[in-house]
């Protein structure tokens, strides 16, 4: 399986600031370690470039973003202080996904080690999302005739409030979200289907509520390609999730995923979304799931 990654993905951050950055590289040595992905698996993409970034954010934002020009509210809702490296970064990710999403189309499974930033919309990023990655692959994707229409399944515990709005009215592209439905942001956007959980959710009750509505969305939806973002924030112990998944749900989570979808003979797309763990180990452990269960699926 192949898995786009960049040593970049990682950047510096202020002493004690909440994103586990360093899960990135940790995730990546994580699954080389474990023989999950061969150093040959891995694809290093390149910066996005504005012509593909275009295609969904404002031109205002994106020269806001290149020049640091971002005053003092954007950057609170962003959550994350701006710096040349990361725009640089997100530009990287975005590129991952787009990268990864091709990789699929060939392979019929692929994975980007960073993505899912559903939080940003056209014109203003939040929630530790920059530049929203999916959106931008599901453009440049069609754009360039490999695809139609796209189901994305967002499993993060929180609404992928920026990618409901970009998509909304859009009837190519179908948006899966199950979220907390007291969590995150406050003001929900209009998914094609959002599914709102009750803090403290389990494993049964959850995958029930899954595999009820998956199986009725590919049954009525035909799609080209899946983006799956596969947050591991859903977790019991996660900092910000307040649902109670054990490892053994997140990963009958994502096997359930995959194999629905690989079954309705769909290429996926694996994107990582949010986890907010204890420590950046144990995100990087849960993170790993998805894709241990992905390479036991193609062996």
């Amino acid at each position: 399986m192949r898995c786009t990654y960049h040593t970049d993905y990682c950047l510096p951050l202020p002493s004690g600031h909440p994103f586990p950055m360093a899960k990135y590289p940790l995730l990546c040595a994580r699954l080389l370690r474990d023989g999950v992905l061969a150093p040959r698996d891995l694809i290093r993409p390149v910066e996005a470039t504005i012509d593909s970034l275009n295609l969904v954010h404002t031109h205002e934002y994106l020269n806001r973003l290149a020049a640091g020009a971002l005053d003092a509210a954007a950057v609170r809702k962003l959550g994350v202080p701006w710096s040349p490296a990361l725009w640089r970064r997100s530009r990287l990710a975005v590129q991952g996904t787009i990268e990864a999403a091709r990789a699929a189309l060939d392979d019929g499974l692929a994975g980007n080690l960073a993505g899912g930033t559903h939080h940003a919309f056209p014109g203003h990023g939040e929630g530790f999302c920059v530049l929203n990655d999916v959106a931008v692959a599901v453009r440049v994707l069609q754009r360039e005739q490999r695809i139609r229409r796209v189901l994305v399944v967002d499993l993060d515990v929180h609404q992928g409030n920026g990618t409901a709005a970009i998509f909304d009215g859009d009837t190519d592209v179908f948006t899966f979200s199950m979220h907390g439905e007291r969590n995150y942001p406050t003001r929900k956007m209009r998914s094609t289907l959002d599914v709102g959980l009750a803090d403290g959710m389990q494993d049964v009750d959850y995958l029930a509520i899954l595999e009820r509505h998956l199986a009725a969305i590919l049954a009525g939806f035909t799609a080209d390609l899946v983006f799956y973002l596969a947050g591991v924030d859903p977790a019991q112990g996660d900092r910000y999730g307040r649902l109670r998944l054990t490892d053994d749900g997140l990963r009958r989570r994502d096997r359930r995923v995959l194999e629905t979808c690989r079954q309705a003979g769909l290429p996926v797309v694996i994107t990582i979304a949010g986890g907010y763990a204890p420590t950046p180990e144990r995100t990087a452990e849960l993170h790993a799931i998805v894709f241990e269960e992905a390479h036991a699926l193609l062996r």
